[in-house]
């Protein structure tokens, strides 16, 4: 074909020159005769050149679509083992400190802590009591239905850093550009799909006017107040009757803050502590090392004193010897000191009476390391303690309410995510590497084939190819979700094995993330934390690469 086509110009050269022969002229009209003629002929010619050089795209195409199946059949292949070169690479350690911003521990002088699940650890029964009590405030307080009272708990269902939709009542699961998930966006209990998400939302993209009907559920209670929101909504919808989303979560998020502020969590965790605290002896390792080293300590929690304290005696008990109090250990310790607001407003502090439960009118100029002081704000904190920007360090769970002030405050901060550690271990299966590579690949072949699309012309071969494709490709993205949680994954992942919003909070506010404070026994107090030179989104992700298949002289070798 190709030495047909270049006989072509040689032709039209020769055409063009018989017509315009001076030897043929025969007035006006014979002029315009061949005229004509010349035009015709070469449009002629240009329609044949046009069309052969479709017919030569095409057969490229085609060639490209037949390699693309033979790498696709080769990778098949592939999968029925998992290759000896994913089994060699590195784990990921699941204690280990994750570094968004680079800091020298050695400059660090001042190590503020959270109370509860930062310094506290709770088992999961933790979640059935706030889903219990919160569900029984909402039948007998706010006269929801009496069925209420036999929901339960789920705890397969939520996990951290979703959102919740208050005008149209959907839990969403957002990646780190505030795209909606495909599989991650559930009406009550039931999972939507792509094309009930584009009828609500127009397109998977959340929009600024959608994004201020949402809220974040980002704390490690948001698990039981993620159930309770899905529970009640099903059970509307199962009655077929109206509601308002919006009510929902306000009686829900009302009933949980009641479960709270009123003491009924905290009276449940102390009758009971082996059923909901887990004992720390790392923990005391930790702090005792600290002041040690001369480092000044704070604890700034939302908790009443009685909690804490109940708390820390429990935990600490079998390593503390009789005579010693966890109080020790700290400078400064702040409860109810009502975070957010803590970082803003200039609320004074009060000195607490621990025996007689009473708060003191005496001014707070200087904080007295046996004294509790309730309430307070950063303002009135760093004029007495003259603790600032960042040789402090403070540690939380909730990166809006604990790390977020802190962090515009020049403080370094600490995420302390618990789910963290079981998420790793699972990064560091050679199953989910495997599936992972799998979708790297197939992923990887799909995007080849979608770029050999001519005009929009698609033939058989192609749309066979592209259904196998994505067929093999959500298998693999089903599977890798399965993996961390049924309905909506990873808490750290997409199921595309990208960032999700969550993670993309913690890029944003928390300069090292880890599973529990006492990970920092593992490195020395003068440790440089460095961010790593070739950082990713989130430093403790893998990216298993597609090659790791591809053996030399393999088809599959090809793929890039």
């Amino acid at each position: 074909m190709a030495s047909f086509r270049r006989l072509l110009p040689l032709c039209s050269s020769l055409n063009r020159t018989s017509f315009s022969s001076p030897g043929v002229r025969e007035g006006l009209g014979a002029n315009v005769r061949g005229y004509s003629g010349i035009a015709s002929s070469e449009e002629t010619v240009s329609k044949f050149e046009e069309g052969l050089r479709r017919a030569e795209a095409d057969l490229v195409v085609k060639d490209d679509i037949d390699k693309i199946r033979r790498e696709f059949d080769a990778a098949k292949r592939s999968f029925l083992k998992i290759p000896e070169a994913l089994k060699a690479m590195p784990k990921t350690n699941p204690e280990g400190i994750y570094v968004n911003r680079s800091i020298r521990l050695d400059l660090i002088q001042v190590y503020g802590f959270d109370y509860d699940f930062t310094l506290a650890h709770y088992s999961a029964n933790l979640q059935s009591l706030i889903y219990d009590l919160a569900k029984e405030h909402m039948v007998n307080e706010f006269r929801y239905p009496e069925v209420c009272m036999s929901f339960k708990y789920d705890p397969s269902f939520p996990i951290r850093g979703l959102y919740y939709d208050k005008q149209n009542g959907c839990l969403l699961k957002l990646d780190f550009f505030g795209s909606i998930e495909p599989d991650g966006c559930f009406y009550g209990r039931r999972q939507l799909g792509e094309k009930e998400i584009e009828e609500i939302y127009g397109t998977r993209h959340i929009g600024r006017d959608q994004a201020r009907e949402l809220v974040g559920l980002m704390d490690f209670f948001c698990f039981s107040e993620a159930c309770l929101i899905a529970d009640i909504v099903q059970y509307f919808v199962d009655a077929k009757l109206e509601f308002d989303a919006c009510y929902i979560y306000q009686d829900v998020n009302r009933a949980i803050e009641h479960v709270h502020r009123s003491g009924l969590v905290h009276r449940g965790i102390l009758s009971d502590p082996h059923r909901y605290l887990v004992k720390n002896g790392q923990l005391l390792r930790f702090l005792r090392l600290l002041k040690e080293k001369g480092k000044k300590l704070f604890l700034l929690t939302n908790s009443p004193y009685y909690f804490v304290d109940g708390g820390m005696q429990f935990m600490l008990e079998d390593s503390m010897g009789g005579r010693d109090s966890w109080r020790e250990l700290f400078d400064v310790v702040i409860a109810k000191a009502n975070k957010p607001e803590f970082y803003t407003s200039e609320r004074p502090f009060r000195c607490y009476d621990t025996e007689k439960d009473t708060l003191a009118f005496t001014k707070v100029d200087k904080f007295l390391q046996n004294k509790i002081y309730y309430h307070g704000c950063l303002k009135s904190f760093l004029q007495i303690t003259k603790w600032n920007g960042p040789e402090v360090i403070y540690f939380g769970d909730h990166l809006f309410s604990d790390l977020r002030g802190p962090s515009k405050a020049g403080w370094r901060t600490a995420a302390i995510i618990q789910e963290l550690e079981s998420e790793i271990r699972m990064q560091n299966e050679d199953s989910y590497r495997f599936e992972q590579a799998k979708f790297h690949i197939l992923q990887e072949l799909l995007g080849r084939l979608h770029a050999t699309v001519i005009n929009n012309k698609r033939s058989e071969a192609y749309k066979l190819l592209m259904d196998e494709l994505n067929e093999e490709r959500q298998k693999a993205r089903s599977m890798m979700k399965r993996m961390f949680n049924r309905s909506f994954g990873a808490t750290f992942l997409t199921d595309k094995g990208q960032e999700s919003a969550f993670a993309y909070h913690i890029h944003q506010y928390a300069d090292v993330y880890t599973s529990k404070p006492e990970n920092f026994l593992f490195y020395s107090p003068e440790t440089w934390l460095y961010a790593p030179f070739d950082i990713k989104i989130m430093p403790h992700h893998v990216k298993v690469p597609s090659n790791l298949f591809k053996k030399s002289g393999d088809v599959t070798s090809q793929c890039h």
